[in-house]
């Protein structure tokens, strides 16, 4: 179990940083559905993996992250 949460965690953390990396070098726009998705997806990798350590301020800012992603995408799909 500990290994499928680290792992969980480590591939949450490549999406985080890999959307910052594709956002930066202006391959994707901020406020797309993919950009948003994958900052969705990796906090909720990085939030299981702090909240299986008991991080809990780690936690509440991928909370906050998973929540300004949820709107992000419900704006952009509501535009469409």
């Amino acid at each position: 179990m500990e290994i499928m949460i680290q792992t969980v965690g480590w591939l949450g953390s490549f999406l985080l940083i890999f959307a910052y990396i594709l956002v930066s070098a202006k391959k994707v726009d901020g406020s797309s559905k993919v950009y948003q998705a994958m900052n969705l997806f990796g906090a909720i990798g990085v939030g299981v993996s702090v909240f299986h350590q008991g991080a809990w301020p780690a936690f509440m800012v991928n909370v906050f992250w998973c929540t300004v992603a949820v709107i992000a995408l419900l704006k952009v799909s509501n535009k469409r």
